[in-house]
């Protein structure tokens, strides 16, 4: 099957009327002109690898959209899983949090962690995309180390993060800021708020922590998973992440501890969202800044999976002009990362994982393919003999 008339996005370049040959589901041929009696015209719309996204947090979301309104977590796997074709994503690391401290702890729970990601596991076969796991490790939640361990046992978890939320570091550095904020959201006064941090924070005198960790970095490794640290926010921090064998910093807080991570090797991962808005929602390092400075090399959805295609225009512009670098931040740079080597680039011998987009005032996805099908489609691309018809 020829998909014909593209801009296509290779690496390093790209190419204007290009044309694509899929078969049995992998890039066959790639020509730099049209093909004649091609099964689909792109009109000159610009065709991408499918977005590789690491770290997308938003099945919470569809299983409780409402605290109080738990769903069907099966109905929430396949309704997240629509949503994500139609973002151009079709490689997806649900990042799944081991807990039950946050304000989220209703839907972070043990029992609900391990049910979505059994599910996700048992769905996989049946879903429109690639669906993967990406366990938060919450290095303080060391009661949850148990369930984790038994999962990465049996080959349920794809990637592992170390996340650690104590106030007064990483993200949550401002402590004033941090328990006025948790005030607002729990709707309680600012003493309980602050006897609440008061608490987190001397969770992380608890020796067993360290001993945890130590014992979920060992089984990661020796099932040969990825690993990240969440919310770096010093070089000392991403040089002892570094140290224990983290080869992804996520979300880097200052752009000390991306200049670090850039310098030790490690792949630096923010968010699509930010790169929209051009800020950080909690006020942290921009990802248009890291990008400008050369120091992002992959953007995941983060809580908005919809933000990769502006997202990616906007490092590109950041980057002055540089679309390929931008686009291979949410395809093969994401995609080495996580140790994948068959998809992430139009190239022959790759997985023909593709996104049709085209550019605008708002961009518009147009269609995906995972393996030459289309797994999502606005009506916009149409096989040429339905238009001739």
């Amino acid at each position: 099957m020829w998909l014909s008339n593209f801009t296509l996005v290779l690496p390093g370049e790209i190419v204007s009327h290009g044309s694509v040959r899929v078969e049995d589901g992998v890039i066959a041929e790639i020509r730099d002109e049209t093909v004649a009696g091609a099964a689909i015209d792109g009109g000159g719309r610009f065709l991408m690898p499918g977005f590789v996204d690491l770290h997308g947090d938003m099945i919470e979301r569809e299983i409780a959209p409402r605290p109080n309104a738990m769903m069907p977590i099966d109905f929430g796997i396949h309704e997240l899983d629509k949503k994500l074709a139609a973002a151009g994503v079709t490689t997806a690391y649900a990042a799944i949090s081991f807990a039950t401290e946050s304000v989220y702890g209703h839907v972070r729970s043990l029992e609900t962690t391990s049910a979505v990601i059994e599910g996700i596991n048992r769905l996989r076969n049946s879903l429109l995309i690639d669906h993967k796991v990406h366990a938060r490790y919450e290095i303080t939640n060391v009661g949850a180390a148990p369930a984790l361990e038994k999962l990465l046992a049996a080959d349920q978890v794809d990637m592992v993060s170390l996340t650690d939320h104590t106030p007064g570091q990483g993200q949550y550095n401002n402590i004033e800021a941090y328990v006025t904020s948790m005030s607002e959201r729990r709707a309680i006064t600012r003493e309980m708020a602050l006897e609440v941090v008061q608490k987190r924070i001397a969770m992380r005198e608890d020796p067993a922590i360290d001993v945890k960790l130590r014992e979920i970095l060992a089984l990661s490794l020796r099932h040969k998973l990825s690993l990240a640290s969440h919310d770096d926010d010093s070089a000392a921090k991403v040089a002892e992440m570094h140290d224990l064998g983290v080869t992804i910093s996520e979300f880097p807080v200052t752009l000390d501890a991306a200049e670090e991570a850039r310098r030790r090797g490690l792949w630096t991962l923010m968010g699509a969202p930010n790169a929209l808005r051009g800020q950080s929602m909690s006020g942290n390092l921009s990802a248009l800044d890291a990008a400008s400075a050369g120091l992002l090399s992959v953007i995941a959805a983060d809580y908005h999976p919809a933000a990769f295609v502006p997202g990616i225009f906007k490092i590109a512009d950041a980057m002055e002009g540089n679309l390929p670098a931008a686009v291979a931040m949410a395809t093969s740079n994401a995609a080495r990362s996580a140790g994948l080597l068959d998809r992430g680039e139009i190239a022959i011998g790759q997985r023909a994982d593709l996104v049709a987009v085209e550019k605008g005032d708002v961009h518009r996805i147009r269609a995906t393919f995972r393996a030459g099908r289309f797994v999502y489609s606005d009506g916009t691309l149409h096989p040429v003999e339905a238009i001739a018809a």
